[in-house]
């Protein structure tokens, strides 16, 4: 635990060598006088409590609610309800939430699983009808909308942990909502982007209806919202009031669930009363495997989070830190182990109630010794497909945490899915529901094959380490299919080479793209893909990943966004921190 501290939590403190993006190079003063040369600022240190989200404002939210006398779980939900307001192009209460939750006085981490199902209503022969043979579910309108369950996830929550009345958790929300606030840059160039998508694919005959989303999420100009020019949603504002006023039953069991079931009718969908009232967010036990002393825990499926721990298992055995930092000897070998672990994600992963897959055969070791045997560091494998059936019994996305000075942690991610979601924004209620149904698969064959009643496969992870007891590290990577292979780029990074948490934050990506999709017909076998990288990774390198059989590109920007947050358990000192990708920020106190 020494190790992890003083090297990585304090490395610019303690005036540690500074670790090039060219392997095996000469360290380099840089731009800063001490750290890593790439990172865009120094880690946040604090005491009494740290939040870490996509927004500025929405950290702010967290430590006013955290200095109210609130702890992490009320800080959290009271940000993820002003980045629902301030990030609609991520998130929102028309999404689903997932977290992780270590808690002091028990020693334990929980996860909850805040999944919206189907509609009962639409069965699998109707969906085929309408997609016909050969086709899937589309992106945009009534089918790929499944129940939201990030409220419930809420007040799932809440009720275990919180502390502060759930009306003063989402006060902050309520105002802004009612007062506006300025847009920031990132965040400005995607509400943009997404609304005129939106347009088109309405213009395209795509969805049933625009008219709510554009009354909502434009201006009287009918442009989007600029950078610096202050939005407000009062219909949101309404909506977070019912529910503080009315708990979770105001949103699935009272005016809420009403609106949704009139919406859908009126344009034809499928989500009704029914599944709204029927809704309940799970309690799930984490898995976790140990990363060189180091437990790391993720949720299980119908989340992706099981690739991240199978590529773990994989690169255990592997002395990733003798090969050099961004070596191509490591990228080679965490890309290879992202194409296996992803082929068996394309294949296993589904929700747990409709599937019988063996989890913790998985992410075993043996598992992990078998796949790593195809391994070769000498070229990359020109097909890859899913482990032996043998082992099983007969996106866009928001992600923030938060500490508070008792030793609570939260790690929560939460989404719509695709873009700003399904197109659909329900009479008068101020936020866009999901489309992440949109990730069924068709084919009957498939553990995810779509059913009445049954929770989509997620890419939403969070994720958080431990060691002997003691939460560490609480951090996500948000960003579809991004998210295992950031994870695991984040841990070695921290574990394997020795940066802190802010320069493995900003320091440059890969991302390997043309794995078998969670959609796809069962039994097939994937290619070499692409590996696009940013623009930190030397030219060197990337030659000799292609002489490996790597096909290697320049990056399109679709790297995610971090956020994290390390809490010493000697001294209690947290350290926060938020990536350069996103306009967001680490704030403590």
């Amino acid at each position: 635990m020494v190790r992890f501290f003083s090297v990585l939590a304090k490395a610019s403190l303690l005036g540690a060598t500074v670790i090039t993006a060219q392997a095996g190079a000469q360290s380099i003063p840089g731009d800063r006088v001490s750290g890593d040369f790439y990172a865009t600022r120094s880690v946040t240190t604090a005491t009494r409590g740290m939040a870490a989200t996509a927004h500025p404002l929405a950290s702010q939210v967290a430590i006013d609610v955290l200095q109210a006398g609130g702890n992490a779980v009320d800080a959290a939900i009271a940000a993820n309800a002003a980045i629902g307001l301030m990030e609609p192009t991520g998130n929102g209460i028309g999404g689903d939430i997932f977290v992780i939750i270590w808690d002091p006085e028990t020693r334990q981490v929980y996860g909850l699983n805040g999944a919206g199902r189907s509609p009962m209503g639409l069965s699998y022969d109707e969906v085929m009808s309408i997609v016909g043979d050969g086709g899937s579910i589309p992106p945009m309108g009534a089918m790929p909308v499944s129940v939201p369950g990030t409220v419930d996830g809420w007040f799932t929550m809440h009720d275990r942990f919180g502390s502060l009345p759930m009306d003063e958790v989402l006060a902050p929300a309520i105002q802004y909502a009612e007062n506006g606030f300025p847009l920031t840059e990132t965040i400005a160039y995607y509400w943009d982007r997404n609304m005129r998508i939106l347009d088109t694919r309405f213009e395209n005959g795509e969805f049933e209806e625009f008219a709510n989303a554009q009354a909502t999420y434009l201006t009287d100009d009918g442009d989007a919202p600029r950078e610096g020019e202050v939005f407000r949603n009062p219909d949101l504002a309404n909506t977070y009031r019912l529910i503080a006023e009315g708990g979770r039953d105001a949103f699935y069991d009272g005016p809420v669930a009403q609106t949704i079931n009139d919406y859908m009718e009126r344009i034809g969908g499928w989500i009704s009363y029914e599944d709204m009232a029927a809704h309940r967010s799970e309690w799930v036990d984490p898995l976790s495997v140990n990363y060189r002393g180091y437990d790391v825990w993720q949720l299980p499926p119908q989340t992706q989070g099981v690739a991240a721990l199978q590529m773990l298992q994989i690169l255990e055995e592997y002395d990733l830190a003798s090969m050099g930092y961004m070596s191509a000897e490591a990228l080679h070998l965490m890309i290879e182990a992202k194409r296996l672990a992803f082929e068996d994600r394309a294949r296993f992963y589904a929700d747990l109630d409709f599937s019988t897959t063996n989890l913790e055969a998985l992410i075993s070791e043996d598992y992990a010794d078998t796949r790593r045997a195809l391994i070769s560091t000498d070229a990359a494998m020109e097909t890859v497909t899913h482990g032996d059936p043998a082992i099983l019994e007969e996106g866009d996305t928001t992600y923030l945490t938060v500490a508070d000075g008792n030793g609570m942690m939260v790690s929560l991610i939460q989404s719509n899915f695709r873009g700003m979601g399904s197109g659909l924004v329900p009479d008068g209620l101020g936020f866009m529901l999901q489309n992440r149904g949109e990730l069924f698969s068709l084919d009957p064959n498939h553990p995810n094959v779509y059913a009445p009643g049954k929770r989509p496969f997620h890419t939403i992870i969070p994720a958080m380490i431990t060691r002997d007891g003691e939460a560490l590290m609480s951090f996500g990577l948000m960003g579809g299919s991004m998210q295992p292979q950031g994870h695991v780029q984040i841990i070695t990074s921290v574990i394997d080479f020795g940066l802190n948490i802010q320069e493995a934050g900003d320091a440059a990506r890969w991302r390997h793209d043309g794995s078998t999709s969670e959609t796809a017909a069962a039994g097939g076998e994937a290619g070499v893909g692409v590996v696009r990288v940013e623009s930190g990774l030397p030219e060197s390198v990337r030659e000799e990943l292609r002489a490996l059989g790597h096909v290697v590109e320049d990056g399109n920007g679709g790297f995610g966004g971090y956020q994290a947050i390390m809490r010493d358990p000697e001294t209690g000192v947290l350290y926060g921190a938020s990536e350069m990708r996103k306009d967001g920020a680490a704030q403590g106190y």
